[in-house]
């Protein structure tokens, strides 16, 4: 059993900067890939980015590539979300997930989910 708790959520101006935390107990942790996805109202969930369990391949979503970064400390059962460049269209309740079983980009391959941590941003 995986449990995910994200942290780091809050309110920023336009190109301020978040990282998100999503910490991780259950002892396959570290062998789970892992990903971030986001969902505002009314919306279907996005996904956001993906890190594999030795951190060597990255993935993003065309909408966040080359302003967010995914990283993870397998040590600390952690899995971080560096927000830069913040734009008002990135606000949103953004989720952890782990253990995906079929395609990355979609929201139910995915096995685990955090409860999820809300990033608003400002104009």
């Amino acid at each position: 059993q995986v449990q995910l708790v994200e942290s780091g959520g809050g309110l920023v101006q336009a190109g301020g900067s978040l990282r998100l935390s999503c910490a991780a107990s259950g002892r396959t942790f570290s062998t789970y890939t892992k990903g971030w996805f986001r969902q505002v109202p009314g919306k279907e969930h996005e996904f956001v980015a993906a890190i594999t369990w030795t951190g060597g391949r990255t993935y993003y979503a065309d909408s966040v590539k080359g302003r967010f970064t995914i990283s993870r400390d397998n040590a600390k059962n952690t899995v971080y979300l560096q927000m830069n460049s913040l734009k008002p269209e990135d606000t949103a309740v953004y989720y952890c997930a782990a253990g995906p079983s079929g395609s990355i980009y979609q929201y139910g391959s995915w096995g685990h989910w955090g409860q999820g941590t809300q990033v608003s941003v400002s104009s």
